[in-house]
């Protein structure tokens, strides 16, 4: 029998700021919930629910914000989600049009129109608009942990200066969990991962047994903890800290020397809001007419200074899988570079 000589803990941190315009649909800040469901919510629940069918038992936690899950849950935000979608696969059909005399681009504008369909299936159909309960499903099937945060994201180190602002931020982060989910959250990401010793009596107050916290906020401890951010350390009150990864939190945030500088993913900032005809595109930005971001792009990050090079799906899929592989490797190598000193 073979005894494990490190884990490795996937941490995922969902959260927005609040938006919401009863009295106006011409509030673009709102799009960034529309874009953060299609583009990071709805594949989350895609690829969990095809590990749950695989039967992988795979172990994810994930913090859920108050902010998130009342925006989630908002009637409102969901119907105008699903006319954000609609609108979009009105677009998707004219750019299948538009591009069919150039077969990369045409290839890529069909890829759209199939994604923002299918977003408009799983959404209304799949998951009856409720993408809390279908969260909670993996919860409580056991493979998926969510997490709590601070009501409105509000970084304690600040906000300590009135202490009782922190105990409000933490109790309302609880409350609304207990809402959604119907139990006490474990765990609780720092907003920003910023830590106050401050906090500790106000999360034991509440039932928090661990936290989220940046790097520094374990390295810069006293005393300094001996195995830094490789281990979990407890505060005088209880409270477990676990600290970002520094070298996993490069690899999947840095541009310069990560995954996302990869030439073959998709460039963000190149977007047919700005590239196409004014007076086709008028109907699909800004009301005041001001060019933005449309959410189909068909270029790649190519580089900063060169000609952008079209997006190609397979190459872009071709690089996930090889840094896939390669972040497992990392992990394995810090494990098994630490097991010999820990």
């Amino acid at each position: 029998m073979t005894k494990e000589k490190g884990y490795v803990s996937f941490v995922l941190h969902a959260h927005l700021p609040f938006i919401h315009h009863p009295e106006s649909e011409d509030y673009l800040e709102e799009q960034w919930l529309y874009e953060a469901i299609s583009e990071t919510y709805i594949p989350l629940l895609l690829n969990f629910k095809k590990l749950e069918e695989e039967k992988v038992d795979f172990r994810i936690t994930m913090s859920l914000t108050p902010p998130l899950l009342n925006m989630l849950d908002n009637k409102l935000l969901q119907k105008r989600y699903i006319k954000y979608l609609k609108t979009h696969i009105e677009l998707c059909k004219k750019e299948v049009e538009r591009t069919k005399y150039d077969s990369r681009l045409n290839e890529l504008s069909k890829y759209y129109l199939d994604r923002y369909t299918n977003d408009l299936h799983v959404f209304k159909d799949v998951y009856n608009c409720n993408l809390i309960q279908a969260f909670k499903h993996f919860q409580d099937i056991g493979v998926l942990e969510i997490i709590t945060c601070g009501a409105t994201h509000g970084y304690f180190p600040i906000l300590y200066i009135t202490e009782q602002t922190v105990k409000a931020q933490i109790a309302v982060g609880v409350q609304t969990y207990e809402k959604y989910f119907g139990k006490k959250p474990r765990g609780i990401w720092l907003p920003e991962c910023g830590y106050i010793p401050e906090a500790d009596k106000y999360l034991k107050e509440f039932g928090i047994d661990y936290i989220i916290t940046e790097s520094h906020g374990i390295l810069y401890g006293n005393p300094t903890p001996v195995y830094g951010t490789f281990a979990p350390i407890v505060s005088p009150d209880g409270v477990i800290a676990f600290g970002r990864d520094i070298e996993s939190s490069r690899q999947v945030w840095s541009s310069i020397n990560g995954y996302p500088g990869d030439f073959n993913y998709r460039d963000f900032y190149r977007d047919i809001g700005y590239d196409t005809d004014y007076d086709y595109i008028k109907p699909y930005i800004a009301s005041n007419g001001a060019r933005v971001h449309t959410g189909i792009k068909y270029h790649r990050i190519t580089g900063k200074d060169c000609e952008k090079d079209i997006y190609n799906l397979q190459w872009a899929r071709d690089s996930v899988e090889k840094q896939a592989g390669h972040f497992f490797d990392s992990r394995e190598a810090q494990i098994e570079k630490l097991a010999a000193l820990m």
